[in-house]
């Protein structure tokens, strides 16, 4: 059976390293980039990045792009009754495959798998428990630039949003941060490297600061690539980055 695969696009680093990892596998029809965006700012769900220039990420990946409007701060219901409806379209246009760029946490995995399960859709996850550390040289040394438009004040102060990340980037991070962030500790966008056909051009706007409200539930985290239960009583910076 044709393995015909739908990448949940982020915007950012880990999403562009498992990208680039099932774009050489053969065994994989790739069908279409699925991105959720706020529908009330029209700009990548956590991370902040415009649309425009999510649209120009897929135009220079070469991949269709699937927009999700998501309302601001949803339900965990709200959530899932959006995805659901998007997965069932896709499905019915030969998708079989649900591609994320999750690293280490196993309740997300396994929101993920069950409910992919329902919908009769098979969950892949290129970087399943590779050491970040390993991750992020490789990132780095396959010529891949990102640059990080958001962080959780919990872990990282305002100076860390709006840098790029190379190796000094990653000697300043505190112990306790995860250096891809897979704790939902700061977010990136990618803008140049191996699966793009030329760079995509911005320069930085303005940083601003957001707190949000607690989600009704806890699971509610689980759309916000984020374990952490109390990661909303905290703020975001964000480095806003504008379409050239």
């Amino acid at each position: 059976m044709k393995k015909i695969a739908l990448f949940n696009w982020s915007s950012g680093k880990d999403s562009a390293l498992a990208l680039y990892k099932i774009l050489k596998d053969p065994e994989f029809e790739k069908h279409c980039l699925l991105t959720s965006v706020s529908e009330q700012f029209q700009r990548v769900s956590m991370h902040g990045v415009r649309i425009e220039l999510l649209k120009q990420q897929a135009k220079s990946i070469g991949l269709p792009l699937e927009i999700m409007q998501i309302p601001e701060m949803p339900t965990m219901e709200a959530y899932e009754s959006v995805m659901e409806n998007t997965l069932e379209k896709l499905k019915k246009q030969g998708v079989t495959h649900s591609v994320f760029g999750d690293i280490f946490l196993d309740d997300l995995r396994k929101y993920r798998e069950d409910k992919l399960a329902t919908m009769g859709l098979i969950g892949v996850f290129p970087l399943w428990k590779v050491p970040t550390h390993d991750l992020i040289k490789e990132f780095i040394a396959l010529g891949f630039k990102t640059i990080v438009v958001c962080v959780n004040e919990r872990y990282l102060d305002k100076s860390f949003v709006g840098r790029l990340i190379d190796q000094n980037f990653i000697n300043d991070l505190p112990e306790n941060v995860d250096v891809c962030g897979e704790n939902g500790e700061f977010h990136t966008f990618t803008f140049d490297g191996p699966i793009f056909a030329k760079p995509i051009d911005f320069e930085v706007g303005e940083i601003v600061y957001r707190k949000y409200e607690k989600p009704k539930t806890v699971a509610s985290n689980s759309a916000c690539d984020t374990d952490s239960t109390d990661a909303f009583e905290f703020g975001f910076w964000y480095c806003d980055l504008i379409e050239k």
